[in-house]
Parts: structure tokens; C-alpha cells; sequence
């Protein structure tokens, strides 16, 4: 891409040669039965990050997409969450912050015997299963699936139950880690809201900033914050009961809601292959989607934007998160067609052919920060995410110029965590997970316009 301006002593160009370094990217962060995220930043299993992998071991060893899939549902609790953290007990006390010893997950009735958070990622599981099996069916693959199977279920279950704070049909998240985009503009009001002191934080040591530039990170005010809604949230022992009275953050995110859309019509596709019924994952789908554009599509801007369940209000931050909902293959052709018109706005540049990566916020805006985390670089999975949305709402075109970027990404700074959303150069960990499983199944699509 021209934007991305010069060379690099590191850049690849053959598809061989890109194939090979994910490759050897995700072997060095298999840890036994997992992947880890990174070896420096995040030495611990993640959930979505494991989703993510999942995938692209589907192309090379298959055994180990359902291995890191198992190994993740392992922990999840008995009310169906699936943590978004499982915590590698071989490994020091103070290896990561907030470690095992913060989250305390034993206060929890339902927490699983081995260390977790108590917080979750947008389930984006089920359809990286359905995505394994239909990339390397087997029948260990068909026996995989059956173990999964009801242990999706129950995630979606948790969602549906626990989380919908509202009782409209969409699930809240209770932290912004959830959304999966921790740092983005689209929580600052939210969290502004969060009592907080930053001098908290002299009695803990970031692990983040130990190995990446601070000003690239969450500010201390930030982590303050974080730190607090988790304490309140452990102080009750993780419950869900209740939320609507005590939790002081509380947000119903639009890629969490269309990833469990999503992943209801992937438990579709499981259940045909499992034998059992694909009809209510259907009819769970369709009442997601018109959720979703009850409470979180914004006509005016056209745009999906967070709603905040403590003033009843949309977020009017012009984040990545809006575009999101394209994931949905039932969103309506209206909808659909304003979203896409956003992403090819100025704000995030999607086009055939692309000068510069999708930015994880509008880039017009005057809080966007290229350099720091969430607040605007560019990310492998959010841009794999839209790509799979514009193919299934007839752009292939649109798709072909996002898989053009990620391939240039990489190929100009390597499976780094994430990038300057101008220059492309390689921020946070330099052999990051999902990079480089993201980048395999790009890779693997050799038909841009399928």
C-alpha cells in the first residue's frame, strides 16, 4: 500500500515467505495445549485471542485448533462464561498484572478449579469453530464439534441470560476489556464516570509498560479505573444479579452483540453436523439483529454506536465498533449499505485499493492518537472481522482492498500486535498471536473475491 511509506530491513514480499513467518510466529507461542497472545506482553491464554488462533491452525495442524479450543472451554464456569483470561499456573506470581492473585476467581461459586478472570471477550468461538471444521473436516473435527457444541451453547446462554442488564435482548459488558477493544474513545465517557484515584496504583506494577512504550499504553488514571470496576465486580463475587443497582460501568457494545449473532448462525451450521436442531440458533440470530438496530443503530449517523445503560444514551465516539455489525448475515440491506458507507468515509478509509490500514477510529477526530493503544492503530482482527462482513453483504471488492492491507501490514513490519495506522509500522509485541492466524487465513483465501 503507498502509504505505508519506504522499506523495512524486515519486510517480506512472497507469499511463501509470509506463510512460513506465521507459521513460525504461532508454533513459538504454543504453549502445551494453547497459544499465547505474545511471549513478552500476554503469557497467559486469552479468549478471543484463542478463538482467533483456532483459526489459523485450521490450515496448518488442525489438531491444534481443537486443542486450543478445549482447552479454553475447560475453564469456563459453570454459568456459561467463558473467561477471558485462563492463567498459566507454571508461571511466577507478578509474570502479568492483574494476575490470578487480583482477580481471586476462587470468591466465585461458578469459577472452575483453575485460575481465571471473572470478566469475559466477545464470543467469537463458535464461528472459529464452524470455520476449523469447514477449512479441515474430519472426524475428529465432527468430535470436536461435539464436545464444543454444548459448551457454546452455554456461553450464548450466559450472554442471553445473565447479561442482558436491559432486558432488551442484547448483553451488557461490565468492563471494557469485555469489548475486546479495551482503551477505545468509545468508553471514555463511561469511564469518566468511574470513581477513581490513580494513587491506587503505586501498590501494583504494570506489566504492560515494562515491555511496551507507555505512551502507546492506557494511561495510570486509565488502569485506576479498570482496577476499581473489577473490585467492585469481585467484591460480589462476580455475581450478575443485581448489576443494574451496583456495577458503576455498564455498556451494551455493538461487537459483542454481533459476534454472538454471528455465532448464533455458526451454531447453526454446527448443530446440522451434530444432529441437532439448526432452527432456534436461527430464530436467536434474527432476534439479535433486530436488537442490535433497536438500541444501538443510529440513523442520523448511520452507524452502530455503544449505548450506555447508566444514562440510557448512544456513545457518539466513531469507532471500528460500528461497523461490526456487518458480521450479521441478516442485517438488513438499509442498514448494511449506511454502514458500509461509513467504513469507506474518510473516517476509516476502506476501499478497493487501500492507502492506508483500517483505523480502529475515525481518524478525522480530534481524540484520534495513532500510536495508542485502541485510540486508533490498526488491528488484524477487526479488519478480518469487516472483511467477513462486506463478502457476506455482496462487497467483495471492498473485502479484496482489506485483504490487500493486512497482507501489506505484515509483509512490511511483520505479526506485530498492532500498527500505525499511517505508516504501517509494527507496534506493541513484535510475534503477536492472532497476526499471524489472521494473516494465515487470508493467506489460505487465495480468491480476494470470494
Amino acid at each position: 500500500m503507498s502509504g505505508l511509506g519506504g522499506t523495512s530491513t524486515g519486510e517480506v514480499h512472497a507469499p511463501t515467505e509470509l506463510w512460513q513467518l506465521a507459521v513460525d510466529t504461532l508454533d513459538g507461542n504454543w504453549e502445551h495445549d494453547h497459544t499465547v497472545p505474545s511471549r513478552t506482553l500476554y503469557p497467559h491464554q486469552w479468549s478471543w485471542d484463542s478463538a482467533f488462533s483456532a483459526i489459523g491452525w485450521s490450515h496448518v495442524r488442525p489438531e491444534r485448533a481443537w486443542r486450543e479450543l478445549d482447552s479454553l472451554f475447560r475453564a469456563q464456569w459453570a454459568d456459561g462464561r467463558v473467561p477471558h483470561i485462563v492463567f498459566n499456573a507454571a508461571l511466577p506470581v507478578g509474570s502479568y498484572f492483574p494476575g490470578p492473585e487480583f482477580w481471586h476467581s476462587a470468591v466465585a461459586d461458578a469459577a472452575p478449579a483453575a485460575a481465571t478472570s471473572g470478566l469475559i471477550q466477545p464470543p467469537v468461538h463458535a464461528l472459529a469453530a464452524w470455520l476449523a471444521y469447514r477449512r479441515a473436516p474430519s472426524e475428529s473435527g465432527r468430535s470436536a464439534l461435539r464436545r464444543l457444541y454444548p459448551r457454546l451453547l452455554a456461553q450464548q446462554r450466559y450472554l442471553a441470560t445473565h447479561r442482558d442488564v436491559a432486558g432488551q435482548g442484547l448483553a451488557a459488558i461490565v468492563h471494557p476489556w469485555e469489548s475486546g477493544v479495551d482503551n477505545s474513545p468509545a468508553w471514555d465517557a463511561p469511564m469518566a464516570a468511574v470513581p477513581a484515584d490513580v494513587a491506587v496504583m503505586s501498590a501494583y506494577r504494570r506489566h504492560d509498560t515494562a515491555h511496551a512504550d507507555a505512551a502507546h499504553r492506557p494511561t495510570d488514571l486509565d488502569y485506576a479505573r479498570y482496577v476499581a470496576i473489577v473490585a467492585s465486580y469481585r467484591d460480589h463475587r462476580y455475581r450478575d444479579d443485581g448489576l443494574a443497582d451496583r456495577h458503576p460501568w455498564l455498556v451494551e457494545c455493538p461487537l459483542l452483540n454481533a459476534a454472538a449473532g454471528a455465532a448464533e448462525h455458526a451454531l447453526a451450521g454446527i448443530a446440522a453436523v451434530v444432529g441437532a436442531d439448526p432452527g432456534p440458533h436461527r430464530e436467536r440470530a434474527a432476534r439479535i439483529t433486530d436488537a442490535l438496530l433497536r438500541r444501538l443503530y443510529d440513523p442520523v449517523t448511520g452507524t452502530f454506536q455503544p449505548r450506555d445503560l447508566r444514562t440510557d444514551r448512544l456513545i457518539p465516539a466513531r469507532t471500528a465498533l460500528g461497523l461490526m455489525p456487518l458480521l450479521l448475515p441478516d442485517l438488513p440491506a438499509r442498514p448494511a449499505a449506511t454502514v458500509i458507507e461509513e467504513a469507506c468515509s474518510a473516517r476509516f478509509g476502506v476501499a478497493r485499493r487501500m492507502d492506508r490500514p483500517l483505523p480502529s477510529h475515525d481518524r478525522t477526530a480530534p481524540d484520534f492518537e495513532p500510536l495508542r493503544y485502541w485510540r486508533g492503530p490498526s488491528w488484524l482482527n477487526l479488519a478480518w472481522l469487516l472483511r467477513r462482513g462486506l463478502r457476506d453483504h455482496g462487497r467483495p471488492d471492498l473485502a479484496a482492498g482489506l485483504r490487500q492491507s493486512m497482507i501489506d501490514l505484515v509483509a512490511r513490519s511483520g505479526c506485530h500486535e498492532y500498527f500505525h495506522p499511517d505508516t504501517g509500522v509494527g507496534l506493541g509485541s513484535p510475534a503477536f498471536g492472532w497476526t499471524a492466524a489472521l494473516l494465515l487465513d487470508v493467506l489460505a483465501d487465495d480468491d480476494p473475491d470470494r
